[in-house]
């Protein structure tokens, strides 16, 4: 059976909106995290975790009018998170923001897949951003930003990636 036009731009449209939605509660929890990191991070680095804050903020307030203007209900946030790690500490702090990173730069690079015009030029800039915060965080960077979750570990399904309901 050959599929016509429009159901293939139904499934894209699904497509987009579903990885829209978990770009956003991957925000929901990148904002969660940095509220832990901003409790724990040395003052010689609060005002960077305190941008970084700012910009997840940004860019999950952006995401649920994009979730919207696709047609659907932007997800709430948890009421928390499960950290991946206790954060004692200021050094913990800042491996808990590079790990953050990570997992929102893995979120974009699925959505600049999924995504095409003026939405996947923002995923992909999201994709940047948070790249970079990485490496300001850890200290060094990695060759495909986005992509290190999927090469790291499977998650419980079989299949790499992060659970943005997990941080």
């Amino acid at each position: 059976m050959t599929r016509t036009r429009t159901q293939r731009d139904g499934d894209r449209d699904r497509d987009e909106l579903t990885a829209t939605q978990a770009a956003l509660a991957a925000e929901h929890a990148a904002v969660y995290g940095y509220g832990v990191v901003g409790g724990r991070i040395g003052a010689g680095r609060r005002t960077e975790a305190q941008g970084a804050y700012d910009a997840h903020r940004a860019r999950r307030d952006a995401l649920r009018r994009t979730v919207r203007d696709l047609g659907g209900a932007p997800q709430a946030a948890a009421a928390a998170y499960e950290l991946p790690f206790p954060v004692p500490d200021a050094p913990a702090a800042a491996r808990l923001a590079a790990e953050l990173e990570d997992r929102v730069a893995a979120v974009y690079a699925d959505l600049v897949r999924a995504t095409g015009g003026a939405h996947r030029k923002e995923a992909a800039a999201a994709l940047r951003e948070a790249a970079v915060r990485a490496v300001r965080w850890r200290g060094s960077g990695v060759a495909f930003p986005g992509l290190v979750e999927r090469a790291a570990a499977p998650t419980p399904s079989g299949a790499a990636g992060p659970d943005a309901s997990e941080l």
